[in-house]
Order: C-alpha cells, then sequence, then structure tokens
C-alpha cells in the first residue's frame, strides 16, 4: 500500500514537472485545444447530416434530391474543414511536444556539464547517455501521443453526450451507466505497467551502459580474452530486458481489446434500445443510424484514451529517469565574492588539507606544502598513493575535505573555477581529442591563436613534422579517439595544445608515458624551456624525467614521506632511494 503511495506521488510529481515545461507553449496548446474542439464539434455534426439524409429517402422512388444535393454541399465543407483542423492541431501538438523534447534534452546536458566529477566517476556513463537519448525519445512518443489523441478523445466524449441528450435521453442514460467499466479496466491496467515500464526503462540504461563500455574497451577485452564474459553479462541484462519488456507490453496490449469488449457493449445497447424506440415511433430511423454513430464515436476516444495512458505510463517513467539527473545536485557554485584571476604569479600554498573520495577509506591527511614562483616540483610514489588526487584538488575538480588551498594568495575556493583553471595546463596520460580536425583539438585553449603560433608550438613539442605527413595536414579531421593516430601522437597533440597556452602554472601528469625516449629526450628540453619561470607540478613514474626539479615529493598512503631535489632524497638513502635504485638497478 505504502508502496503504491509513493508510486502515485512520484507520477504527481513527473506530471507537475512536465506541466512546468509546458507552460512554455501555452499559446499552442490552447490553440490545440480549440482545434480539437473544432474538429470534433464537426465530426458530430456530420452524423446529424446522415440521419438527415436518410429521412429524405422516403421510399421506392420517393427521394428528394433537391434536399439531398444541399446535405451534400454542406457535408462536403465539414469534412474539408475537419480535416484542415486536424492538420493544424497535428503540427501544433508536434512544435509544441519537439520544443519541450528540446528544452528538457538541452537543461540535462546543462546539467551534465554542471555535476561534480565525483558524480560522473560513480555513475555509468551508457546510462546517462540512455537517459538522455533513449528515456527522452521515449517520452516524446508518450506525449505527442498524448496530446494528439487525449484532447479530441475528451472532446469528443463531451461532445457525443451532449448531441444524444438532445436526439434521446434514456439510451443515452443507458450508455453512460456501461461507460464507468471501461474506465476501471483502463485504470487498473495503467497502474500495472507504470512500474513495469520504469524496471524496463532503467534495464535498457543498464544495458545501454554495458554495449558503451564493451565498444570503447574492445581492444581490451579482445587482448585478455573477456569476450565471453563479457557476452555472458550481455545476455544476462538482455534476458532481465525482455522479460519486464514483454510484461509491460502484455499489461499494455490488453488494453485495447478490453476496452474494445465494453464498447461493444455499449454498441449493443444502443442498437437493442434504439430499435425497439424506433418500433414505437419514439425514434425516426435516420435518428437511430445517427445515434448508432454517435455511441461508436463515444466508445471510440476510451479505447484511444486507454491506450494514451498506458503510453503516458512508459512516457512518464521515462520522464521521471530524467528529471532526476536534471535535479542531480550540481557542482557547488562560485562564491558570489568569488575573484577572476587574471594572471597567476604561481605562489600555492596547502595547509593541513584532508580529503577522501569516499568517508570510510582515508586517503590524503594532514597534507601540506608551500610552493614558490617558477619551482618544479615532482610528486612520485607508489600507486594508489594520491598523487592524481592531489592534482584533482588543485585543480578543483574536487574540495577538499577540510584545510586550505591557496593560489596567488587567494583560497582556491575564493577564485572563479573558470580563471582558476585557465591559469593552469595540463597534460594528462590519458589523452582527449574531441571529434574534429588537428587544428581545432590544438587551438582548444587558445581559439585566437595565429597559424604561425600554432606552427611554433607543434615545432616545439615535435607534432609538426607527423602532422605535415597526415593526408591533409593540419586540417586532417579525425575521430574523437584520435583515429589512426598512435598513442604517442595523441599526447603529442595534447602537448602542443599546452605549448599553445603556455599558462603560468603547468602540470603533467605522466606526460611523456606514451613516448619513445627518443622523442621524450627532445620533449624534456622543450619542457624545461616552457617550465622556466612557470610553477610546475610533475607527476611521474619514469624517476630518470624529474633529476632536474627543484623539489620532489615523495607520497605514501596521501602523505610526503620524504622532500628534497634528487641529490639530497638519494643521501638519504630513504624511500626514493630504493624506488629510484629498483629502476637502474641493473
Amino acid at each position: 500500500m505504502r508502496e503504491k503511495k509513493e508510486q502515485k506521488a512520484g507520477q504527481m510529481a513527473t506530471m507537475r514537472k512536465v506541466l512546468h515545461y509546458m507552460k512554455r507553449y501555452l499559446p499552442l496548446l490552447i490553440f490545440s485545444i480549440i482545434l480539437a474542439a473544432v474538429s470534433v464539434a464537426l465530426t458530430l455534426y456530420f452524423p446529424i447530416l446522415t440521419g438527415r439524409a436518410i429521412d429524405l429517402i422516403l421510399a421506392k422512388g420517393k427521394v428528394d434530391f433537391d434536399g439531398m444535393f444541399v446535405i451534400l454541399r454542406r457535408g462536403v465543407i465539414v469534412v474539408g474543414i475537419t480535416a484542415l483542423a486536424q492538420w493544424l492541431m497535428n503540427m501544433s501538438n508536434n512544435k509544441m511536444t519537439y520544443h519541450i523534447v528540446q528544452d528538457i534534452r538541452k537543461d540535462a546536458f546543462e546539467k551534465l556539464e554542471k555535476l561534480p566529477l565525483k558524480y560522473i566517476d560513480s555513475h555509468s556513463h551508457g546510462d546517462m547517455v540512455s537517459r538522455i537519448i533513449a528515456d527522452v525519445d521515449t517520452f516524446a512518443d508518450g506525449l505527442l501521443m498524448g496530446f494528439t489523441q487525449l484532447f479530441s478523445g475528451v472532446a469528443t466524449i463531451l461532445g457525443t453526450l451532449i448531441f444524444m441528450l438532445t436526439i434521446n435521453v434514456k439510451i443515452t442514460c443507458a450508455v453512460v451507466l456501461i461507460t464507468p467499466l471501461s474506465l476501471f479496466v483502463a485504470s487498473f491496467i495503467a497502474k500495472k505497467t507504470y512500474a513495469m515500464f520504469k524496471l524496463q526503462s532503467k534495464t535498457r540504461g543498464e544495458q545501454t551502459a554495458h554495449i558503451e563500455e564493451m565498444i570503447g574497451n574492445q581492444k581490451v577485452v579482445q587482448a585478455f580474452n573477456h569476450e565471453d564474459e563479457a557476452l555472458e553479462t550481455f545476455d544476462e541484462i538482455n534476458q532481465r530486458l525482455q522479460k519486464c519488456s514483454l510484461r509491460a507490453i502484455f499489461f499494455s496490449s490488453i488494453t485495447n481489446p478490453s476496452t474494445r469488449f465494453v464498447n461493444s457493449l455499449v454498441y449493443a445497447t444502443v442498437g437493442l434500445t434504439g430499435a425497439l424506440s424506433a418500433l414505437t415511433g419514439g425514434i425516426t430511423v435516420g435518428q437511430l443510424s445517427c445515434f448508432l454513430t454517435y455511441a461508436n464515436q463515444y466508445t471510440k476516444p476510451f479505447n484511444e484514451i486507454s491506450g494514451v495512458i498506458t503510453e503516458l505510463q512508459n512516457a512518464l517513467a521515462c520522464a521521471a529517469r530524467i528529471f532526476e539527473l536534471i535535479e542531480e545536485e550540481a557542482e557547488i557554485p562560485d562564491a558570489p565574492e568569488a575573484v577572476e584571476l587574471q594572471e597567476a604569479d604561481g605562489h600555492v600554498e596547502i595547509e593541513h588539507v584532508y580529503f577522501s573520495y569516499v568517508p570510510e577509506q582515508k586517503l590524503i591527511e594532514d597534507f601540506n606544502l608551500k610552493v614558490t614562483p617558477g619551482q618544479r616540483v615532482a610528486i612520485v610514489g607508489p600507486t594508489g598513493c594520491g598523487k592524481t588526487t592531489l592534482i584533482n584538488l588543485l585543480m578543483r575538480f574536487y574540495d577538499a575535505n577540510s584545510g586550505k588551498i591557496r593560489v596567488s594568495g587567494y583560497e582556491i575556493d575564493q577564485i572563479t573555477r573558470h580563471s582558476l583553471r585557465q591559469n593552469y595546463g595540463m597534460v594528462l596520460q590519458e589523452t582527449w581529442l574531441k571529434a574534429g580536425t588537428i587544428r581545432e583539438n590544438i587551438i582548444m585553449g587558445k581559439p585566437d591563436a595565429t597559424e604561425e603560433e600554432m606552427i611554433e608550438a607543434a615545432k616545439a613539442s615535435h607534432a609538426h613534422s607527423f602532422i605535415k605527413r597526415l593526408p591533409d595536414g593540419y586540417d586532417t579531421v579525425i575521430t574523437e579517439d584520435g583515429g589512426n593516430l598512435s598513442q604517442g601522437q595523441k599526447q603529442l597533440l595534447c602537448i602542443t595544445r599546452v605549448m599553445l597556452c603556455l599558462p603560468p602554472m603547468l602540470i603533467l601528469d605522466e606526460a611523456t608515458s606514451s613516448i619513445d625516449t627518443r622523442t621524450e629526450m627532445r620533449i624534456q628540453n622543450a619542457f624545461l624551456k616552457m617550465m622556466k619561470g612557470r610553477t610546475s607540478f610533475i607527476v611521474a613514474h619514469r624517476l630518470s624525467t624529474i633529476r632536474e626539479a627543484d623539489i620532489i615529493l615523495v607520497m605514501n598512503q596521501g602523505k610526503i614521506i620524504e622532500q628534497g631535489n634528487h641529490e639530497e632524497l638519494l643521501a638519504m638513502n630513504g624511500f626514493y632511494a630504493n624506488l629510484y635504485n629498483s629502476q637502474f638497478s641493473a
């Protein structure tokens, strides 16, 4: 019982959110309702013309042709106006639906851009894609069907009742008494289908997530012979999707035949009572024909509305998932008094910082560091010691649980994220390239860069030579994962991107991990020139690349355990010395 109440409350809340989006297109909604009323009124007027025409056929050889032609002309005009009204109504409904869908997708994608990194890291990317693409499409189909059939259906029911009452009250009462049975059947099925459609939507998102993961990591899957396990996982999700889809479709499909059975009862009741009334002279044969048409038109919308209700259950279930994403708590906004950091002086201070991704698993504890302008700070340590986490905190991808991080004397939560990140140049071990030309990928951080500046940066990073060998040089189009470029070439492009911007602070996280030794030596020289006068944070596993660093931080379990330059740390004969000797023991 409690679960049903929560489900009903959830549906109502989702419906209110949909209505909020509909408010923006109220003129279109009103116009559509008016057209639906016009269309229904004319549709219901046509059986009256048909009944009058039947009554003009008195007997064999006794037909009032003049009256028939008048009715025929009127009928043609009525049909023409009805067709135009229905066409305009469908156009309005389409425009309204897809504007609403456009707004919802826009809001969902905007929220995706504002979500904190911890949400992206902890949720399946495929499921998020499924919500924005598949769920919104399903919602659009249900909404469009609802707009198209719900307005005209309700108007038809009310209109036919009024017209039937003007012809014969008794027969109309008989029709109305049977109607609640159809409503009860539709309501019962609708309640059953909502939960099933919601489960179907959730399972479909799970399936999309698995497919996206397998496609994105196909080389790894094949290299480790994981195809069979991946297929088994897919089959299990697919089987669950099949079961919940079949149940949802079964209940939704019995709506139409169930309401049709009730409609047939209504039609039979009208036919029987109308025939008896015609025999006693209560109504004419033309009026009986008109009444039977109305009875059919009266019951038909119940079929349509029950189908609409089923589709709306599916639409609302999908809408609930997309609204969950839209209403997810966004990244903490910049403070109202946050400053724009124009040009950082490179001074960085970290005081008593504590941070962990999950409360029960401690990571960085009481971290302290002072970096003077222009210093080259290398960070080394075993995997999982907190090196990349420190970078995430400096860039404010994550906020520290406690403690202070200052840049140029400002606490970073008092600096706008945009200006803080603009003062960092970042090259990661994992490359990121967008679909587009080589040129577009390089000038991403500096869109107004000249051709000469771009080529100069490419030459400094030793990327120019391989770019010129590409079919269209700098205008060569690549896919989002870099296409046929090697991992080293992709990393060179990322390095070029930073060299073009030349921000006051640099973060190099295993920046040369995919580059051959000879090219690495050249790039290291380019880095030395680039880092001159700039505060630099270098994360490295290959300790040969950080010998020239001004200060080396040796981290373990979230803490700095040793600190000094290369010679000082070797003289200590501690953790760093062991790491260094293990790499060069041969």
